[in-house]
C-alpha cells in the first residue's frame, strides 16, 4: 500500500551525521530512512537533488501575540514556515498590574494560558508554550502543578524591568520547580545597574542610539545570570539562561554548569554576528536586550556553543513598526527585532560557510537540542515514528535579506541587504508542505498546540 509521500535525492543531515537516503512520511509520520528502493511506493514524490535534508527548526524563545509584539499567530507561524522553523515556544504569560501594561488587570497564568490556547486555530507551524511570571504573587504555586500537567514545563522569570523579580522570590519558585521537574527561563540583567545608568545618560542628554549598550553592559549580565544560577543549583531546579549574549555571561553559565544536568543555556543569531556598530547605521531598530556586544562577543558565542555550554540558538523574535522603533530617544523605543524568516539562513552563512562549522552543529543547535532541552519528544529528529517536520536547504543558493520579503507585521530587518548563501526551498510540518519556493502554502489551524514533557537532563 503507497504512503503519502518520500523526499528522494537529497542528503539527509541528523544531530551526527550527514548520508544519502530518502525519507517516507505517512500520516503526517516518518515511516522510514533508507534507499528509495527499500522504501515503499508513495502517492507523491518530492525531488530533493542537491538539497540538505534536515529535521525541521525548532525555535524555543519567540514572541507572538502579546505585550511587546504585535504580530499575530497566522503572520509569525507564516514567516516561521518560509524560515524552515516546524515549532515554536511562545509564551503564556500572567497579567501584570504596572504603569504601562497592556493589561493592567488581575488574572492568573492559567488565563494567560488559555488566552494563548485559543491561537490554534492561526497556526501554520506547532508550537508550545513557557509559562510567563510576570509579578510576585503566592497565589502563583496554586497553579503551577496543573499548569506542568497541561504541558507547560518550563516558566520565564525576569531579574529587570518593572516585571522582574526579587532573588527572594526566585528562590520560592526555583524550589518548587526543583519538586516539579520543571525548567526555569531566565532572562538576566542586573535592574538597578541598567536603570542607574540609563538615567545618567538620559540626564546628560546622550540619546543617539550608539549610546543604548553602555545602559545595560555586560557586567549587569553576567552578575544576574550568576545569582540566578546559584539560586536555582541551591534548590536543585533547572535553569535555562535566554539570550546569552556575551562572553562575561557565558562564562558565569559555565561556572555553575557542572555536568550539564541542570544547567543549560542558548545564545540568539544576533548575538553570532551583529555588533553594536549595528546602531550607526540601523538607529533604534537593533535596540534589543541585552544589547548587541563585540567581536570579541560574537567569537565567544561560538566557542560556547562548541564547547556545548550554550546549547540552542534561537530567535527571540519580536515584531514591531520602525516607526515605532525610529525617531525617538532610545530609552522610549520598544526592546525586541524580529527574525523567524530569515535566522536559519543567517546562522548558517555564519557557522558553516564563514567559521567552518559542521552540518550537525547546525541541526544539533538550532532543531535537535532545542526539542530535547524542552521535552518535545516528536521533535528535532527525523527519526522513524517521529512527526514528519522536515526543511529542505540549498547549501549552494544566494540570496539577499530584504524586509520587503517579510511576512511578519515587522516592516524592518536587522539583516537588511545582507547577502547569505544557502536558502530554505521547502518546509513540512507532518508530513504537509507549508512553505515552498518562498510562498506559504500551509493552512491557517494546521499548527497544534503541544503538550510537552517533562524534559530528562540527566547526562
Amino acid at each position: 500500500m503507497a504512503v503519502d509521500t518520500i523526499i528522494t535525492g537529497g542528503t539527509v543531515v541528523t544531530a551526527t551525521t550527514m548520508f544519502d537516503a530518502s525519507i517516507a512520511i505517512d500520516e503526517g509520520t516518518i515511516i522510514g530512512v533508507g534507499t528509495e528502493r527499500s522504501l515503499p511506493d508513495a502517492d507523491r514524490t518530492i525531488d530533493a537533488s542537491g538539497q540538505l535534508v534536515m529535521p525541521g527548526i525548532v525555535d524555543p524563545h519567540v514572541h507572538i501575540d502579546d505585550h511587546v509584539s504585535i504580530d499575530s499567530y497566522a503572520t509569525a507561524t507564516s514567516a516561521a514556515a518560509l524560515g524552515g522553523v516546524t515549532t515554536v515556544i511562545d509564551f503564556a504569560w500572567q497579567p501584570y498590574v504596572s504603569e504601562g501594561s497592556p493589561w493592567n488587570k488581575d488574572g492568573s497564568l492559567l488565563d494567560g494560558l488559555a488566552r494563548k490556547r485559543e491561537n490554534e486555530r492561526e497556526a501554520l507551524i506547532d508550537y508550545s508554550l513557557h509559562g510567563g511570571i510576570l509579578r510576585e504573587d503566592d497565589g502563583l504555586f496554586e497553579e503551577l502543578e496543573e499548569l506542568v500537567d497541561a504541558g507547560i514545563t518550563s516558566f520565564k522569570m525576569y531579574t529587570t524591568y518593572d516585571f522582574g523579580l526579587s532573588n527572594g522570590f526566585l528562590y520560592k519558585i526555583f524550589d518548587r520547580l526543583s519538586d516539579l521537574g520543571a525548567v526555569g527561563v531566565m532572562h538576566t540583567e542586573d535592574d538597578s545597574v541598567c536603570s542607574a545608568l540609563t538615567s545618567e545618560l538620559r540626564t546628560a542628554g546622550e540619546d543617539d542610539p550608539v549610546q543604548y549598550p553602555g545602559s545595560r553592559p555586560e557586567c549587569a549580565e553576567a552578575m544576574a545570570a550568576d545569582d540566578a544560577l546559584r539560586i536555582a543549583n541551591e534548590s536543585g531546579a533547572k535553569y535555562y539562561g535566554l539570550h546569552t549574549s556575551c562572553r562575561r555571561a557565558a562564562a558565569a553559565i559555565d561556572h555553575h554548569r557542572n555536568d550539564g544536568s541542570r544547567v543549560r543555556g542558548e545564545t540568539c543569531t544576533h548575538y553570532t554576528v551583529l555588533t553594536e556598530s549595528a546602531h550607526e547605521t540601523q538607529g533604534n531598530l537593533p535596540k534589543i536586550a541585552p544589547p548587541l556586544r563585540s567581536n570579541d562577543d560574537n567569537d565567544a558565542m561560538f566557542e560556547y556553543l562548541k564547547e556545548d555550554v550554550l546549547s540552542v540558538v534561537s530567535t527571540d523574535h519580536v515584531a514591531q513598526k520602525a516607526a515605532i522603533k525610529q525617531d525617538r530617544p532610545w530609552w522610549e523605543d520598544p526592546f525586541g527585532s524580529n527574525g523567524l524568516q530569515v535566522s536559519l539562513p543567517v546562522f548558517h552563512d555564519e557557522a558553516v560557510n564563514n567559521r567552518g562549522y559542521s552540518y550537525p552543529f547546525l541541526v544539533r543547535v538550532m532543531s535537535t537540542n532545542p526539542a530535547k532541552t524542552f521535552g518535545l519528544s516528536n521533535k528535532g529528529t527525523l527519526d522513524p515514528g517521529t512527526d514528519a517536520d522536515i526543511v529542505l536547504f540549498d547549501p549552494e543558493k544566494t540570496h539577499t535579506i530584504t524586509s520587503a520579503d517579510n511576512v511578519s507585521k515587522a516592516d524592518y530587518s536587522i539583516y537588511e541587504n545582507r547577502e547569505v548563501t544557502g536558502t530554505v526551498t521547502t518546509t513540512l510540518v507532518r508530513g504537509k508542505i507549508v512553505a515552498v519556493d518562498d510562498e506559504v502554502v500551509g493552512e491557517r489551524g494546521h499548527g497544534r498546540f503541544i503538550e510537552r514533557d517533562i524534559p530528562d537532563w540527566s547526562v
